[in-house]
């Protein structure tokens, strides 16, 4: 299923009825010092990941994530997911901006929420299965205009 902004604040759902990416309000009080949002898997599980600027993501455990492009309209195109897997922090952190800069990701999401390796395997095959469509059109779409 493509990811399709509707308007500013209504995203394309997913077979769960939750929309498939949407910002995540985490507190009453309303903002806060540090973005997240919520993307959806093909199982209509709904993940809450953090969200970084390229400049401002720490280093990381093992982790599951998704570099996101972000439009001018505010919408965001998932590019790339997976897991970073390394014992070393500094080794994730290069590893997420060296493949941001590559593919003109404008964001990191994180989610660190999975108890282990199982349960990061299957977020990352539940939300590929969900956002292929879209991560290959902006691949190509990247590709074709360099």
């Amino acid at each position: 299923m493509a990811l399709k902004l509707i308007s500013a604040d209504i995203y394309e759902t997913s077979i769960s009825g939750y929309p498939v990416n949407e910002p995540a309000r985490v507190c009453a009080e309303g903002f806060t010092a540090q973005d997240f949002h919520y993307w959806s898997g093909k199982s209509g599980d709904r993940y809450l990941h953090t969200v970084y600027s390229l400049f401002d993501c720490p280093q990381l455990p093992e982790a599951n994530y998704i570099l996101v492009k972000r439009l001018d309209d505010g919408s965001r195109i998932p590019l790339k997911i997976g897991q970073i897997v390394e014992n070393s922090e500094s080794l994730n952190l290069a590893f997420l901006r060296y493949h941001s800069a590559c593919l003109g990701a404008t964001e990191i999401h994180i989610h660190m929420l999975a108890d282990a390796d199982a349960q990061r395997d299957m977020i990352e095959k539940d939300l590929i299965a969900e956002t292929h469509n879209a991560m290959v059109s902006e691949v190509r779409a990247t590709v074709a205009n360099h």
